[in-house]
């Protein structure tokens, strides 16, 4: 079985999980590939047998199996776009904070590997969204899990957001801000700016803006089938834009597009996680001092 893993930096309390996990991997003749930045931090922590071979950014990862991605929910966003249209399934391992979608803890990591191996598992389609620009701003990664934004510079006033589904004319939002949120990223920024939660298989986007000047502008859910473009005003010329972890300065007058990208990012979920077990655990749902086992009464 062919595994690729990525992943950030760890606690140092956290290393004997990890050679824990890759001398299961060994153990069970996995072909394992290791992205070369992690590589190089893995094997000034733990004991990496020979054979192991690396890859790069834009090195293709087909034939892999499964992709573990070792870190928080920002490194399982930046794992999907090595992953891209080849959906391979991806496996989540926390060793960050929160864990929204990188669910399995370290302790559990030989669990999950088992589960991997005896096909005890679930796999999860998350849409994605996907960003056009004129000019081009993300290149060939112009996809995301969480979220499109767009934003005003630090230092500038609101920005005028002019917007437009299926190229009819919706609203213009006077705010620091608007997000394009997927159901998947309705659990993200959208949430903290007043948005809704959704369940991982509705098909549509969320609508947010960030601190309207008009308070009476709620954010609204539309179908992913539509077709959101923005137009954008504001006293400054520069812009910024975001798709989940990644930004870049954009100038006024530049077009732009979103829509649903054609592939989805495939999760892998161990039988006894789902979202709403995870919405209870990471969101505190049910938890009271009247009712502090969380069972409905």
């Amino acid at each position: 079985m062919k595994i690729a893993i990525l992943g950030k930096p760890f606690d140092e309390n956290q290393t004997a999980f990890m050679q824990e996990m890759m001398d299961d991997l060994i153990h069970r003749q996995a072909e394992v590939r290791i992205l070369d930045t992690f590589h190089e931090y893995l094997s000034q922590h733990i004991q990496l047998p020979e054979g192991i071979t690396t890859f790069h950014r834009g090195d293709s990862l087909a034939g892999t199996r499964f992709v573990l991605s070792i870190g928080g929910d920002g490194t399982l966003l930046d794992t999907v776009t090595y992953v891209g249209a080849l959906q391979i399934p991806i496996l989540g391992i926390n060793t960050g904070r929160l864990g929204f979608l990188a669910t399995i803890s370290p302790d559990k990591i030989t669990q999950a590997i088992d589960a991997l191996f005896k096909g005890h598992f679930v796999l999860e389609d998350r849409s994605l969204i996907r960003v056009d620009t004129d000019p081009d701003t993300f290149g060939d990664i112009n996809f995301g899990l969480n979220e499109f934004s767009i934003l005003k510079r630090d230092t500038s006033s609101m920005i005028v957001v002019h917007t437009y589904i299926d190229g009819e004319y919706l609203n213009s939002y006077w705010a620091d801000g608007l997000i394009v949120a997927t159901p998947t990223g309705s659990t993200g920024y959208s949430l903290s700016c007043g948005g809704p939660v959704m369940l991982p298989q509705t098909n549509n986007f969320i609508i947010a803006p960030v601190c309207p000047h008009n308070l009476n502008v709620r954010p609204l859910i539309v179908s992913d089938r539509s077709v959101i473009s923005f137009e954008i005003e504001g006293r400054s010329n520069n812009f910024l834009l975001s798709l989940d972890s990644r930004s870049k300065t954009v100038e006024a007058g530049i077009q732009i597009a979103v829509r649903r990208e054609n592939f989805n990012a495939r999760l892998v979920k161990l039988n006894h996680v789902n979202f709403l077990s995870t919405l209870r655990s990471k969101l505190n749902w049910g938890l009271d001092r009247r009712n502090p086992a969380g069972i409905p009464v």
